[in-house]
C-alpha cells in the first residue's frame, strides 16, 4: 500500500507540474476575430521578432533581449496595461506565425510593403529605412550598376529580397546567376561577405550602420545606394485585431508627446527617427 500511495503521490506531483507549465504557456489567438478581450484578460500579447537584427531587436550574450524595438514595445505595453512576450521566430515564416495565431504582432524593423498589406494590417509608420549594399572598399563596386556578374547576399524573407524580386531591373537582372544567396540571419551573410563568398550584401541601413560602427570595421566597407526606394517600419498585426491596432497607434503618439520615444531613439541612433505620423503631423 505504501508503494501504491507513493506512486499516486508522484503522479499527482507530475500532474501539478504539467498544469503549471500549461499555465505559463501563451494560448494561440484566433486569427479570425478581434482578440482584444483575450489580451486584456491574459494581460499579455506575443511579439515575434528576429533575435539577430541589431539594433532593432536582438539577443545579447547573456540571453537578454535588447534593441530599439524591444524598448519601444516595452513602453507601449505599459500604455496598454499588458506584458509583451518576445518570441524569436524564423523571419521567413513571420506572416505564417501571425496568421496561425502563435504570435500576435510582428515587430522588428518590419517594412510595410504593398505585398505584405495583402495579409497584414500595419500600424502607422514609426521609422524610415532604406535598403543599401554593403561592399568591401577593395571590391571596386561603387553603384548598383557595378553589380553585373557579382554575387549578392540577402536575408530570407527580408524587405530587401521583396524589392529584389519585385524590381528585377535594379539588381536581379545584373547579379551572378540572376539570384541572391539567401541567409537565415544577417550575421551569417556578413560572415560570407568578410570571407569573399559574396561580393555585396543587400541589407537595411539601420543594421549596416550599427553593425559596422560597433564592430569597428566601418573603414573597411562602403555602403552604397541599392537603387530601391525608401521604406517605413511599422508593427504588423492580423487584420481582425482592429482594437490592438488602434491602441498601438495611440501609444506611439503618446510616447512621442511625453518625450519617451525621442529618448529611446537618441539612445540607439543618436537622433530622432520618428515619422511625421508619430509626431502627429500627418
Amino acid at each position: 500500500m505504501k508503494k501504491r500511495k507513493g506512486i499516486l503521490g508522484l503522479l499527482a506531483l507530475v500532474g501539478v507540474a504539467v498544469m503549471t507549465l500549461a499555465g505559463c504557456t501563451q494560448l494561440a489567438s484566433n486569427p479570425k476575430v478581434d482578440n482584444w478581450d483575450k489580451y486584456q484578460q491574459q494581460k499579455s500579447i506575443t511579439v515575434g521578432f528576429d533575435n539577430t537584427f541589431v539594433p532593432m531587436g536582438f539577443e545579447e550574450k547573456n540571453g537578454d533581449y535588447a534593441g530599439f524595438d524591444i524598448e519601444l514595445a516595452q513602453y507601449v505595453s505599459k500604455k496598454l496595461g499588458i506584458t509583451v512576450h518576445f518570441q524569436p521566430i524564423d523571419w521567413d515564416m513571420k506572416e505564417t506565425e501571425l496568421q496561425n495565431g502563435t504570435i500576435d504582432a510582428i515587430w522588428n524593423g518590419y517594412s510595410a510593403t504593398d505585398e505584405r498589406r495583402e495579409k497584414v494590417a500595419f500600424t502607422i509608420p514609426y521609422m524610415q529605412n532604406t535598403q543599401i549594399l554593403v561592399v568591401k572598399k577593395t571590391s571596386g563596386i561603387h553603384s548598383a550598376s557595378d553589380m553585373t556578374g557579382k554575387a549578392l547576399g540577402a536575408q530570407n524573407g527580408s524587405s530587401g529580397m521583396l524589392d529584389f524580386e519585385e524590381h528585377p531591373e535594379v539588381l536581379k537582372n545584373r547579379v551572378k546567376g540572376g539570384d541572391a544567396d539567401q541567409y537565415q540571419s544577417v550575421n551569417e551573410a556578413i560572415i560570407d561577405l568578410k570571407n569573399d563568398r559574396i561580393d555585396a550584401l543587400l541589407i537595411d541601413r539601420v543594421y549596416a550602420d550599427y553593425y559596422l560602427t560597433t564592430e569597428g570595421i566601418a573603414d573597411e566597407y562602403d555602403t552604397i545606394p541599392s537603387g530601391f526606394e525608401s521604406e517605413s517600419f511599422a508593427v504588423g498585426v492580423r487584420p481582425a485585431d482592429k482594437k490592438l491596432l488602434e491602441a498601438l497607434n495611440e501609444a506611439f503618439k503618446e510616447l512621442y508627446q511625453e518625450g519617451i520615444f525621442q529618448q529611446i531613439s537618441q539612445k540607439w541612433f543618436g537622433e530622432d527617427v520618428a515619422t511625421p505620423e508619430v509626431k502627429g503631423q500627418e
